[in-house]
């Protein structure tokens, strides 16, 4: 699986990092280096995404090895970092009887902006999240989406260099989660801020992210450049064997594929950009196997993400 660009500069570097809970291992010996504009986590529930995220902003201390953000690294920068991101939480964080901007204006505050510069930021912000005409209400009577928007707001209220959102579209309706992944794309494409997007939705993170951290049982399952991914068009099939074969494994090997073991008969192959399906038969051809059932499509995240999942768990 592609690498990141080693050249590009880091947004977020994991050096050996492990966080334990009391007697528990939540991450588990985490090394990366990742360079994207747009970084995607991804994970099912109880993989450590959010662990991660709090650990990055400083809110629980590693037990070993290290990270940096930015540059900052955790060990010696936790309040600069802060000072430079900006974070939407999974969960409501906002304060239910004040006004929207109220509310902002104290995050901005919060985060280093004078006064009189941060209502003016507080207006600007709500208005770019689509809150403007709502923005003298108090936020405990907003509906779900209202309350996520607010939440977006006051974390680019700063002009952070890094923002960080944990389950952004968590309960919104088809129309407000397209505006929010719209908006997190806006975000991206002015080259200002990079994003860090926590989710358990493939579909957002393909649409926003060009790179993608896959954690599994608190390890690092894969972390690969979309982009170049989508560049080297890889085909994925999926197959069945009349009779179970390893010398048919091994023969695609040979031609450059990569192979995931469902069971004896069952597997899952990315074939390279200069494999096409008819190798697939001539290395059956070659081996003398037979196929039950072949299913070809392009590569996509889901498919890494499945990959992911099934190999052992452990550094990809």
């Amino acid at each position: 699986m592609n690498q990141p660009n080693a050249s590009a500069p880091e947004v977020i570097s994991l050096d050996g990092l492990s966080l334990r809970l009391g007697r528990r291992t939540i991450l588990d010996d985490l090394r990366a280096s990742l360079t994207g504009r747009a970084i995607g986590l991804l994970g099912p529930n109880g993989a450590g995404k959010t662990s991660l995220v709090r650990t990055l902003l400083g809110f629980y201390p590693p037990a070993s090895g290290t990270a940096s953000v930015l540059g900052r690294p955790l060990t010696r920068g936790a309040r600069a970092i802060r000072e430079l991101v900006g974070y939407m939480p999974e969960s409501d964080a906002h304060l239910a009887k004040v006004t929207a901007v109220r509310f902002v204006r104290f995050m901005a505050e919060l985060s280093g902006v004078p006064p009189e510069a941060a209502l003016e930021r507080a207006h600007e912000a709500l208005f770019y999240v689509g809150l403007g005409e709502a923005r003298y209400r108090l936020v405990g009577t907003f509906s779900t989406g209202m309350k996520q928007m607010v939440k977006l707001a006051q974390a680019i209220v700063h002009g952070p260099e890094l923002l960080i959102l944990d389950e952004p579209t968590n309960g919104l309706d088809p129309p407000a989660r397209q505006r929010m992944l719209d908006l997190v794309c806006e975000i991206k494409e002015r080259g200002q801020t990079s994003v860090l997007l926590s989710s358990h939705l493939l579909r957002d993170v393909e649409v926003v992210c060009d790179e993608v951290l896959i954690l599994k049982q608190g390890r690092i399952a894969a972390c690969c450049d979309l982009e170049a991914e989508r560049r080297a068009n890889k085909s994925f099939v999926e197959l069945e064997l009349l009779e179970p074969d390893g010398a048919f494994g091994q023969a695609l090997t040979e031609i450059g594929c990569e192979l995931a073991i469902l069971d004896e008969r069952r597997m899952k192959i990315v074939m390279p950009s200069d494999v096409a399906v008819r190798d697939l038969y001539a290395a059956a051809d070659k081996t003398g196997v037979s196929f039950r059932r072949i299913d070809h499509k392009r590569d996509s995240l889901q498919d890494i993400f499945l990959r992911a999942m099934e190999a052992d768990n452990g550094s990809v």
